[in-house]
């Protein structure tokens, strides 16, 4: 389900010198990050740390105070967001922000609404990967539980076949074995070749399932890497991963 760049091409999304600020308060203090066709990175760091800000700022829910965000080598710093899910960069919101009194496939169709609603071979392979919501298909989305609206979330997206897709906390306030099943999701979703923009406050399971990892603190990179040499680093664990990181 998604619009794929060969890999060794050159990022797909390039974030230079990030600034966001509400107000007098600056949430992204020059932030610079790229991702690669096909990769996942991930962005962690605690409650405030500017993660959200960032993928806002890219998906252009808010406009940045400076910077420059450039998406398949262009410029798109000012694009409206509705462009931008046209041209393949798409996002799973925080919160999930589903439509409760619509149906779960009006709510998909929504997903599609560039190309005048959801394609029946888009919803077709929706319900295979999510059976729940093909069972459930004509009942009104806020009836399902909280796990299965975000794969409802997760789902709307995809149906907007996206080249990368930005994921802004998709584990929040899930049961652990939810939790589980939304990371088995998203490494599914990497495997069709989609690229990923994970934001996570759950650390350790972000970076294991991360090609590359960014931990932000106060709204400033302050370490990057590999994911898996970020999470084989005690000192970077204690002081920044938190519990989380150790569970």
């Amino acid at each position: 389900m998604s619009r794929t760049s060969p890999k060794g091409s050159g990022p797909v999304l390039v974030v230079e010198d990030l600034h966001v600020a509400y107000g007098r308060v600056e949430a992204v203090r020059g932030v610079s990050f790229s991702v690669d066709p096909g990769s996942l990175v991930t962005l962690v760091g605690a409650n405030g740390a500017g993660k959200s800000s960032i993928i806002n700022a890219i998906s252009g829910l808010i406009r940045p105070k400076s910077g420059r965000v450039t998406f398949d080598g262009q410029d798109i710093t000012r694009t409206p967001s509705h462009r931008l899910v046209g041209q393949g960069l798409v996002q799973v919101p925080e919160g999930r922000q589903i439509l409760g009194t619509l149906t779960i496939e009006e709510n998909l169709h929504l997903g599609g609404w560039h190309v005048g609603g959801a394609s029946a071979a888009a919803l077709a392979e929706t319900y295979e990967r999510f059976p729940v919501l093909g069972d459930r298909r004509h009942l009104p989305a806020g009836s399902l539980s909280g796990g299965e609206q975000q794969m409802l979330a997760i789902a709307r997206a995809l149906v907007a076949r996206p080249k990368v897709l930005l994921m802004d906390e998709p584990s929040m306030g899930l049961a652990p074995k939810v939790v589980d099943e939304v990371f088995r999701v998203v490494d599914e979703i990497r495997t069709t070749g989609t690229t990923i923009v994970l934001v996570e406050q759950n650390a350790r399971r972000a970076l294991r399932a991360a090609d590359h990892g960014y931990v932000l603190q106060t709204g400033e990179v302050v370490h990057s890497g590999p994911a898996e040499e970020l999470l084989a680093d005690p000192k970077i664990v204690e002081a920044y991963l938190g519990v989380e990181a150790t569970q």
